[in-house]
C-alpha cells in the first residue's frame, strides 16, 4: 500500500495537523485486557476531537506482543475508528527486526490502519542497515518515522540519516521526539533538503517542548530561497490524557498563526511541560511514565486501575502527590467535566 492508496479524508486530516493520542492499554485487576474500557478510551479520544489514534506504541506497552494482545488491541481501536464519523488516521506501532516489523505492518494493513510508526530502538547505528530496514517496511505500507529520545533507548540519528529517510517515497510523516532542540532541527532541515516537505508531515513527540514545537516556523534555504515547514500536530503519550484540552490547545495555535503575545505562549509552554514532567515521572527517570497516564484516566473513571502488564511498572515515589498538585494548581489543563458528561456513553 502506497500513500496514494490511502483514503482521502484521513490523509487530509493528517496533513492539516491534529491531535493523535498514543493509546493506553486497559487492563482489569487480573492484568487481562478489558475490552469495554479499551473501547471507551478510543471513543473518548475520537469524541474529544483527535484526528487519529496511535496503537501498539510505547504507551500501549510493547509487552502486548508477548501476551497475545497485539491483534486484539489493534482490532478494537480499528473497529471504533470505523464506527466514528470523523474518518480518523490510524497508526500502528511496528517494532523488532525487519521480518517482525514487516509482519506487524502486514497485520496493521489488514485491519485498516493507514501507517506504521517504525521504532528503531535496538537496531544499532549502521546507517545503511537502518535505511534498508525502513525501506523494507515501507514496501508493505506507509511509514511514520520516529526519533525517540536516548533516555529511553532511542539511537542518535544524525541529519544524514533523516535526509536519506525522507527520500523514501512511502514516508508519510515523522514523529520528532528526541527531547533535543539540535536534533529536532536536524529532522526539519532534512525534510526540506530532501524536497519532501509536501509529502511528509511533521508531528511533535517532544513532551518537554510541545507548545513551542507547534508554534515554531522552521525556515531553511533551498536553491537560494527560504523554505518553511511547521510541526502540524502531536503524536503523544501526554495527549492520552486531558485530550479535549489538547485539541483546544492545537486549535488555538492554528488560529493564532504566530500573531499572539510570545510571553503568553511561553507561559503556556512552561505549564504544559511542568504537567508533562509529572505525568511522565521525570523526577524518577520516567519510571512512572505509563502508570501516571493511567492514574489520570483512573481518576476520571475511564480506567478501573493503573495496572500494567509488568507488575513492577507503577508510579514513582512522590508522583501521586505531584499529580495532585498539578490538578489543583492548573485545572485549566484538565478536561474532567468533558469526561464526566460522556463517560456513561463511552462505557456503554
Amino acid at each position: 500500500m502506497k500513500i496514494a492508496d490511502l483514503p482521502e479524508a484521513p490523509l487530509a486530516a493528517l496533513r492539516r495537523g491534529g491531535v493523535i493520542p498514543a493509546h493506553p492499554l486497559a487492563l482489569d485487576a487480573d492484568r487481562r485486557l478489558d475490552p469495554r474500557r479499551q473501547r471507551a478510551l478510543s471513543r473518548y479520544y475520537l469524541d474529544a476531537g483527535s484526528i487519529g489514534l496511535a496503537v501498539a506504541v510505547h504507551t500501549t506497552q510493547f509487552e502486548i506482543r508477548h501476551h497475545g494482545l497485539l491483534e486484539p488491541v489493534l482490532t478494537l481501536a480499528a473497529e471504533e475508528a470505523a464506527a466514528h464519523p470523523s474518518s480518523p488516521f490510524l497508526v500502528a506501532g511496528a517494532i523488532g527486526e525487519t521480518a517482525q516489523a514487516m509482519r506487524e505492518a502486514e497485520l496493521a494493513r489488514s485491519l485498516g490502519y493507514h501507517a506504521v510508526l517504525l521504532g528503531l530502538a535496538g537496531h544499532g547505528s549502521d546507517e545503511d542497515a537502518l535505511i534498508a530496514h525502513c525501506a523494507a517496511v515501507a514496501e508493505v505500507m506507509p511509514i511514520v518515522g520516529f526519533y525517540l529520545q536516548t533516555a529511553v533507548g532511542g539511537p542518535v540519528l544524525p541529519y544524514r540519516f533523516w535526509r536519506r529517510f525522507a527520500e523514501l517515497d512511502n514516508v508519510v510523516a515523522i514523529k520528532i521526539a528526541p527531547f533535543h532542540r539540535y536534533r529536532t532541527l536536524d529532522v526539519a532541515r532534512a525534510v526540506v533538503d530532501a524536497r519532501a516537505d509536501e509529502r511528509i508531515t511533521l508531528y511533535t513527540g517532544n513532551d518537554d517542548h510541545i507548545v513551542g514545537d507547534l508554534l515554531t516556523r522552521f525556515t531553511f534555504m533551498r536553491d537560494g530561497a527560504p523554505v518553511s515547514v511547521r510541526i502540524k500536530g502531536g503524536l503523544l503519550g501526554h495527549w492520552a490524557v486531558w485530550t479535549r484540552r489538547a485539541v483546544e490547545l492545537l486549535e488555538a495555535v492554528q488560529a493564532d498563526g504566530g500573531t499572539g503575545a510570545a510571553s503568553d505562549w511561553l507561559e503556556r509552554d512552561a505549564r504544559t511541560t511542568e504537567a508533562n514532567a509529572v505525568l511522565f515521572d521525570v523526577a524518577n527517570d520516567f519510571r512512572g511514565c505509563i502508570a501516571g497516564i493511567h492514574e489520570v484516566l483512573r481518576r476520571q473513571g475511564l480506567l478501573e486501575g493503573i495496572w500494567c502488564l509488568d507488575p513492577e511498572e507503577t508510579m514513582g515515589p512522590g508522583q501521586v502527590e505531584e499529580l495532585d498538585r498539578i490538578c489543583r494548581d492548573y485545572p485549566d489543563l484538565t478536561d474532567d467535566a468533558f469526561v464526566r458528561e460522556n463517560l456513561a456513553r463511552w462505557l456503554a
